[in-house]
This record gives C-alpha cells, structure tokens and sequence, in this order.
C-alpha cells in the first residue's frame, strides 16, 4: 500500500493532482477541498489510498491520515465505492459524517449526491459504533485558491466529483444569490448547497 506522496505539486486538475516523487508524477485523485490547497510548483504530501482493480490502479489523496482512514471504512459499505466515498467526503469532513451517524442523522447524508433514503440507512446501520466519536477536527473545506473566482473553483469542483458541465453551470447558478449575498463566500458552504442543488433535481 502507498501511505502517502510527498513532493512538488506538478500539475492540477479539477479532480486530482501531479505529485512529482523521485522524478516520477504520481496521479492523485483528489476531493475540492484538498486540490484547494494545493499549488503548483509547491511541496506537498497528501494521505493516500490504493483502488485496485482489474482494469485500473487509482490512487486518491486526503488531506491528512484521518480523512483517509474515513475513507476506506466508507467502502466496506456495500454499495460504496471509492468515487461516492470521495463525494461523501467533499460534501461532509470526517467529524460532520461521525455526528451524523452518531445522531443517526438521514437528511444529512442523504444530502450526498447519489445516496437516496435507503442508502442513508444502510450506511447508519453498518457503520454505527465503527466510525467513533467526533475528535474536534475542523468541519469545512478549506478556501478557494486565490487565483481563481468562486464560481470558477465551484465549477472545477463539480466537474471533478464527475457531474457534466451543464449540471455544473446549473448548480452554480442556483448559488449565485447566495455567494453574491456573503462578503467572502465560503467554498465548503457553496459546494455544499450545489451538491443538495443537484441532488434534488435528479
């Protein structure tokens, strides 16, 4: 298992990073949040987990050891995989999904793209006792990168969670109001209420 790349960031995307080790780029599958930290040409090292399987070796990057032990407890859910685990993770940090199994919570996690009712239930069920108590860990995704606008950050994040352009233009605009109404729009806030935009539309 790969615990973790440390090196200069290469290159970004809107949905991983290139993490130059030893002269090799290793492409990293990130949530919005991290990629939002990150800058090229700048050290970094991020937490990460190994997806095999038989057609593709994916390796996803969290912001620290947390994250991703929360990560690949989420796919021992039947009917989780490593994309929705990531989604969960963009629309919710590690202590916001342990409140929200701790309190048995539905509406929060049903608040993830692709996670319907039953889903919410399951994941409460197989997941209570196992993911433990909320440690104190900050609960928002950290701000937009500088250099771009918000919306131009919420758009990348949306494409790199997988959702099509137009659903992207969508679910901005549905937050317009929103953003132009906060002093200093909050990217964790924003993405959030995209990601519920989106959900009640599908």
């Amino acid at each position: 298992m790969i615990a973790f790349v440390s090196g200069t960031v290469a290159a970004l995307a809107p949905d991983a990073a290139v993490v130059e080790v030893g002269g090799i780029g290793m492409a990293v599958q990130c949530a919005p949040g991290t990629l939002a930290e990150l800058r090229v040409g700048q050290p970094a090292r991020l937490a990460t987990s190994l997806v095999v399987r038989e057609d593709s070796l994916t390796l996803y990057g969290f912001a620290d050891d947390d994250e991703r032990q929360v990560f690949e407890l989420l796919q021992t859910v039947s009917g989780v995989g490593p994309r929705l685990a990531q989604t969960m993770l963009a629309v919710h940090a590690p202590d916001a999904l342990r409140a929200a199994v701790a309190a048995g919570d539905e509406k929060a996690l049903t608040a993830v793209p692709g996670i319907g009712k039953k889903g919410a239930q399951r994941l409460l069920l197989e997941l209570k006792d196992r993911l433990g108590a909320p440690v104190g860990r900050g609960a928002a995704i950290p701000a937009a990168r500088a250099d771009l606008s918000w919306n131009d950050q919420l758009h990348a994040a949306l494409l790199g969670l997988g959702y099509a352009a137009r659903e992207a233009d969508d679910a901005v605009a549905a937050v317009t109001p929103q953003a132009e109404a906060a002093a200093a729009p909050d990217l964790g806030t924003l993405l959030r209420a995209a990601l519920q935009s989106l959900n009640r539309t599908r």
